[in-house]
C-alpha cells in the first residue's frame, strides 16, 4: 500500500453529522472526496476511503452493559457499495465502549475477508469496568493492538487477500502504553492517526510529539475536523499537511 499510495479519508456514520461527513447523501460525498483526494496527488496514486463507524461508544450501558452500539449490518452493505462503486476502500472504525476489541472486530469477519474493506479501531473510546466513554480518555496497549495485527494478518492470508489496511486513532500519548511492543504482521499496513485537534500549531505539535521514534513498521495519518479545528482558524491546506514530517500516508477528514 505504501508508499505507492496516498490516502484520503471521509469518516461519519448513517444520520450522525456530529461524528463527520459520511452521514448521508453518499453518492455526493464519495464525488466530493474524489475532489478533495485529488488535491493530495504529489507523485502518488490516490486511494479515497470512507470510513464508517460500525460500533459507536455511548454514554449508557445499554442492554449488555457494554457503552456501546452497533450499526446495522445492512448499513455497512450500503456504504460498501458506494465504496466500490468508486473504486474506494471501506473502513470500519470501531469505538469499543467497555467491550473487548477483539470481539467487536472478529464479528466484522464477513466484511474483512473482502479484499477492499480495512480496521480502524478508537481506544480513545475503550473504556474499563465501571468507566463511561466520553467521562474518561479510554486507552489501549502495544500487545492488544497487535492481537488484533496478528488476527488481521490471519485473515488476509487465509483468504489470500491483498494488504489490509489497520489504523488506530490516538489523541495523547497515555492512550496507547507500550507502543514500543507494536510489531509488523504480514499483509498488514498499520497506521497511527494522530487526532488532534485545535490551532495549526498545536495539531502540528501533537502530531511532532506522537509520530517521533515510532516503532518499525507504523505509518502516520493526520486527521481534520470540520467544525472543531475551523473554531480557532481556517482548516489546513493539503500542502499544509503534506509538509508535515513524516508525511501523513492517510489524511482524514471528520
Amino acid at each position: 500500500m505504501f508508499p505507492t499510495h496516498q490516502l484520503v479519508a471521509f469518516v461519519g456514520a448513517p444520520g450522525a453529522p456530529a461524528l463527520g461527513p459520511l452521514d448521508s447523501n453518499l453518492e455526493e460525498r464519495a464525488t466530493r472526496l474524489e475532489k478533495l483526494a485529488a488535491s493530495y496527488q504529489g507523485g502518488r496514486t490516490i486511494l479515497p476511503v470512507m470510513e464508517l463507524i460500525v460500533v459507536t461508544a455511548q454514554g449508557s450501558a445499554g442492554r449488555d452493559g457494554k457503552y456501546r452500539s452497533r450499526i446495522d449490518p445492512k448499513q455497512i452493505d450500503r456504504y460498501l457499495a458506494v465504496a466500490r462503486k468508486h473504486k474506494m476502500l471501506l473502513m470500519l472504525d470501531v469505538q469499543p465502549g467497555q467491550a473487548k476489541p477483539i470481539d467487536e472486530i472478529r464479528r466484522l469477519e464477513p466484511w474483512l475477508r473482502q479484499p477492499d474493506v480495512g480496521l480502524a479501531v478508537d481506544p480513545e473510546w475503550q473504556v474499563g469496568r465501571g468507566q463511561v466513554p466520553g467521562r474518561v480518555f479510554g486507552r489501549t496497549t502495544g500487545a492488544e493492538l497487535n492481537e488484533i495485527g496478528a488476527y488481521l494478518s490471519a485473515v488476509t492470508t487465509k483468504y489470500r487477500l491483498p494488504e489490509k489496511l489497520f489504523v488506530f486513532h490516538q489523541l495523547t500519548k497515555r492512550i496507547v502504553t507500550n507502543e514500543a511492543a507494536l510489531r509488523p504482521h504480514p499483509g498488514v499496513a498499520l497506521v497511527k492517526s494522530v487526532d488532534g485537534i485545535g490551532t495549526r500549531g498545536a495539531k502540528e505539535a501533537t502530531y511532532r510529539g506522537l509520530v517521533t521514534k515510532l516503532p518499525r513498521g507504523v505509518h502516520t495519518a493526520f486527521k481534520l475536523f470540520y467544525e472543531e479545528d475551523t473554531r480557532h482558524g481556517p482548516l489546513m491546506t493539503p500542502a499544509q499537511v503534506l509538509a508535515l514530517k513524516p508525511r501523513p500516508e492517510l489524511v482524514i477528514y471528520e
